[in-house]
């Protein structure tokens, strides 16, 4: 048993997810606090300092603090909205990659005895074949 499970944790795929995992936790960690110690602090000071997550509702007994929820709505379409960019940016970088055109070929092989000869030539240096 102690053999199988060895052999399942070393599969590439566990490994992969593993490290994916851990990657995305660190990732998650850069993009929270690029949203709440950059990007919310600029943004309530063009909506003049606005901070729901005082907002609250008392009934009876209980404290409703949909101030809280309103707040996790904008942080969270904030940090989509910051990912969305991100991942924007990486695909449009690996499409510039990609479209690249692929360099042409500059030699050919003779058909008559594969001598490798350049492309533009009429007759093989090799065989004497016209090409």
């Amino acid at each position: 048993m102690f053999k199988e499970f060895k052999e399942f944790v070393m599969r590439g795929n566990v490994l992969d997810l593993a490290v994916a995992v851990i990657i995305g936790a660190a990732f998650g960690k850069i993009i929270t606090s690029l949203v709440n110690d950059i990007l919310t602090p600029l943004i309530g000071l063009l909506l003049g300092g606005i901070n729901f997550s005082g907002l609250a509702w008392e009934f009876r007994n209980a404290v409703i603090t949909y101030g809280n929820f309103i707040q996790a709505i904008i942080d969270f379409l904030i940090v989509a909205l910051v990912i969305f960019l991100i991942v924007k940016a990486a695909n449009s970088l690996i499409k510039e990659e990609k479209d690249v055109p692929p360099e042409e070929p500059t030699i050919k092989d003779c058909p008559y005895c594969f001598t490798s000869i350049p492309i533009k030539a009429s007759r093989c240096p090799n065989c004497t074949s016209e090409l």
